[in-house]
This record gives C-alpha cells, sequence and structure tokens, in this order.
C-alpha cells in the first residue's frame, strides 16, 4: 500500500433539526485503504462525500490527494469535480434515463480514453446482455451495478459510495461488496463509504470513523470502534429485516435477519408498530441491549 496519504481538513455550518453545528472535520486516510464514516442522521457524513467531492464547497478547508490540492479555501484553490479523479455512487443510482446502460458507462470516459474499458466493466459486472437497455427496463440491482461501472470507468484514485448498497437485498449487496472489494485490489484506489451496515462496515472497512453532530467521536479498526464502550451508544446501528414477532407484556421477541444471520432478539414494546412481519427496521445500542448481548 502506498505511503501516501489524503488528508482531509474541513469547516463548516449543518443545517440540522436541531439548528445550525459546526462541523469540524480532520482526516487522514492512507490511499488505497477503505475507510467507512458512520454516525447517527444529520452527523454529516453525506456533506463530506459531498465536499470532497467538490459538489459544495466548506466554508474553510483543504483537501490534498497525495501529492495533489484539490482545495485550499486560504488561497483559494478549488479543483471542480471532474478534475478530481473521483466516481462518486449514490443510493439513488443517479443514471441518465433516456442513455442505454452503455452509454452511461461511455459518458464517464475522459477524453481520448479506450473505450474497451466499457466492454470489461460490463463484463465484470454481468450485463453486457442488457448494454443496449435503458435503466428503465433494469431491476434496482442492475441499476445499481451500472452506477458503479460508471463510477469506476475513468480509473479514479478515490471511490465514494453514499449508501450505495443499502436500498439492495442481501444476496445482491453482498455480491456487489464482493465485486468492489475485488476492483479495489486490482486497481488500487482509494474506498471511502457511508454506511450504517455492520456487516458491511466489517466486510469491506479497515478503518471506521464515528461522527456524531459534525465531530469525530470515534475511530479505529472496525472491531475497535464497535467494541469501545467510550462510544455513544448512539453510535451502534444495526439493520434487519422481521421474519416473525411475538407481544409478551414487557417486550416483543423478534426472529429477524440481521447481517444475514437469522437471531432472536428481545426488543422493547415501543417499537412493535416498527417490527411486523416482512419489514426491515433500525435499531440503536439503546433499544436493543439484548440484542447486542446476543450476537457478539
Amino acid at each position: 500500500m502506498s505511503e501516501k496519504q489524503i488528508e482531509i481538513s474541513l469547516h463548516h455550518s449543518l443545517q440540522t433539526a436541531s439548528g445550525r453545528l459546526p462541523m469540524d472535520i480532520s482526516l487522514y486516510i492512507p490511499m488505497g485503504s477503505r475507510l467507512a464514516i458512520t454516525g447517527p442522521s444529520g452527523a454529516g457524513k453525506t456533506t463530506i462525500l459531498r465536499q470532497i467531492a467538490g459538489l459544495s464547497i466548506p466554508q474553510a478547508g483543504k483537501i490534498t490527494v497525495g501529492d495533489n490540492c484539490w482545495l485550499d479555501t486560504q488561497n483559494g484553490i478549488s479543483i471542480p469535480p471532474q478534475g478530481r479523479n473521483i466516481g462518486f455512487v449514490f443510493q439513488d443510482y443517479a443514471l441518465f434515463p433516456h442513455l442505454t446502460v452503455y452509454e452511461n458507462l461511455s459518458y464517464g470516459l475522459r477524453n481520448g480514453q479506450d473505450t474497451k474499458v466499457v466492454d470489461m466493466l460490463l463484463e465484470r459486472i454481468g450485463l453486457m446482455e442488457l448494454a443496449g437497455r435503458k435503466p428503465d427496463q433494469l431491476s434496482g440491482g442492475q441499476q445499481q451495478r451500472v452506477a458503479l461501472a460508471r463510477a469506476l470507468v475513468r480509473k479514479p484514485v478515490l471511490l465514494l459510495l453514499d449508501e450505495a448498497l443499502s436500498a439492495l437485498d442481501s444476496a445482491m449487496r453482498l455480491s456487489l461488496q464482493g465485486l468492489i472489494l475485488e476492483l479495489q485490489r486490482e486497481q488500487g484506489f482509494t474506498l471511502i463509504m457511508v454506511t450504517h451496515h455492520l456487516g458491511e462496515i466489517f466486510r469491506m472497512a479497515d478503518r471506521v470513523v464515528q461522527l456524531d453532530h459534525g465531530q469525530v467521536v470515534g475511530q479505529g479498526s472496525p472491531a475497535v470502534c464497535f467494541t469501545s464502550q467510550s462510544l455513544p451508544r448512539a453510535a451502534l446501528v444495526l439493520y434487519g429485516e422481521v421474519i416473525s414477532s411475538q407481544v409478551f407484556p414487557d417486550h416483543i421477541l423478534v426472529t429477524a435477519l440481521v447481517d444475514e444471520q437469522l437471531r432472536e432478539l428481545e426488543v422493547p414494546l415501543d417499537r412493535q408498530d416498527e417490527l411486523r412481519e416482512g419489514q426491515a427496521f433500525t435499531l440503536t445500542y439503546e433499544h436493543s441491549q439484548a440484542l447486542i448481548q446476543r450476537i457478539n
């Protein structure tokens, strides 16, 4: 792995449901590594990705990627998104609806870039036979594979994922996680992803940054971050799908699929409306101490 680093210093005012909060972030990310950013809603996760990408500008900050300065507000430097050599995948795919799969990928090519990379990526994501279809003719999983391939067509130095896999079913999510890891090992790009999914963090990240109210409140390996008692209780968030539930006088007994495994959970009664058969749910540490004890 390269000794070069991505250095990010961002100072911004976040608009949240509680009013404006200062965001002060300093990150040092080894190039070629895989970082997960997690934390409660409104913590500033998506804002950070957008500012790294150049889609929005912080009130003050500096971003250097290896030897290249992408942003330095003090010296009036701000490289536009197209000059930052990034790939960005959103949760909602953001494909061009009027273009075919092949055309969506080709749109991302640099001037003069060999078009063979489009065929290679279509082959790798298993959509070569659908290259002539438009996005509305594809399933959600197929659209997300196209979005991923389009983000990688320019061979970016940095791939940003903003909860890009969270809307997919477990099988498709695992498949795309594996594909991203495989391509990352081959191409050596740095991966920065926003996710709440614990299984995804442990599988894909070698480091986690925990945010709360615009501040870094914990960082380290996934194992260290999610076993540390010093983290805020709201820092741990688990996703699951209810298979069945049974209501008792003082709790709900739920059989659920959590991180691709069946679990039996005891959950407080105030979550009853969210824990019906077939529904997806989110549990924080505060709501699920029994769950934490069972899965560790």
